[in-house]
């Protein structure tokens, strides 16, 4: 009788074999073995891969790492994007589209690849729908700093020499000058001007081989005209602020 009872016991666990449970929850890739197939314990019958919520890995420059990285270090980034002042993460899908939810902060790698000057930022986004995928591609936007009274320019207003960013200017004689400016970081096509020009100055956008002294007749900026202006005249217009 004992035994008829372990032969029975050990038919329920082998039948209870049979059935495999993932250990976590998520989706479920196309299974790779099928009805009928003999399988044992090391057989890959599928992956599951948690998603809600979702991980989204992207990189930050050094400089812009040196920005956040004081709230990083303090631990606030969890609170928002890198502090409690609503600056959430914002992914921007491959189609165009902005995901309609929020990321939070996770985790910062340990070093900046010395290779392409970048560090790893790991963010999680919910995703209740299962809209997004492990492998899928997005932007993450967030704003990281807000500059008061910033002054910008065109990128093509700026050259360098010599490891000298400058910019060519008109006085108030309608005379070009070329004056040695700090940039600071770059917002569309425009580089925002840290230090070395003051509001309201005329700034050369096109006409790179205009020299000190030049008189010149200046006509206003706008993004058409850069393309249609003919080579002789300069296009400029005052810097602008933000």
């Amino acid at each position: 009788m004992s035994s008829a009872q372990a032969t029975l016991d050990t038919a329920k666990l082998n039948l209870e074999f049979t059935k495999v449970r993932s250990l976590v929850d998520g989706v479920a890739a196309i299974a790779t073995a099928q009805i009928g197939d003999l399988v044992g314990p090391t057989t890959l019958l599928t992956t599951v891969s948690q998603v809600d919520p979702i991980r989204a890995y992207f990189s930050l420059s050094e400089r812009e790492y040196l920005l956040v990285a004081p709230q990083i270090n303090r631990g606030t980034a969890s609170k928002g994007l890198w502090d409690a002042g609503g600056n959430e993460l914002r992914l921007q899908l491959a189609d165009g589209s902005e995901y309609p939810r929020d990321g939070v902060f996770v985790a910062a790698d340990r070093q900046i690849d010395p290779r392409t000057g970048t560090i790893r930022i790991s963010a999680a986004f919910p995703n209740p729908s299962h809209i997004l995928r492990p492998g899928q591609y997005g932007r993450v936007r967030a704003t990281t700093q807000v500059m008061e009274r910033a002054l910008l320019v065109p990128q093509r207003a700026v050259s360098e020499l010599q490891g000298a960013t400058q910019l060519r200017i008109v006085d108030a004689d309608s005379k070009v000058r070329v004056v040695n400016v700090t940039l600071g970081p770059r917002v569309g096509s425009r580089w925002i001007v840290s230090r070395g020009l003051e509001p309201g100055t005329r700034v050369v956008v096109d006409a790179p081989q205009l020299q000190d002294n030049t008189s010149v007749t200046t006509q206003p900026y706008t993004d058409a005209d850069v393309t249609a202006a003919p080579p002789s005249v300069s296009t400029s217009a005052p810097a602008e602020k933000n």
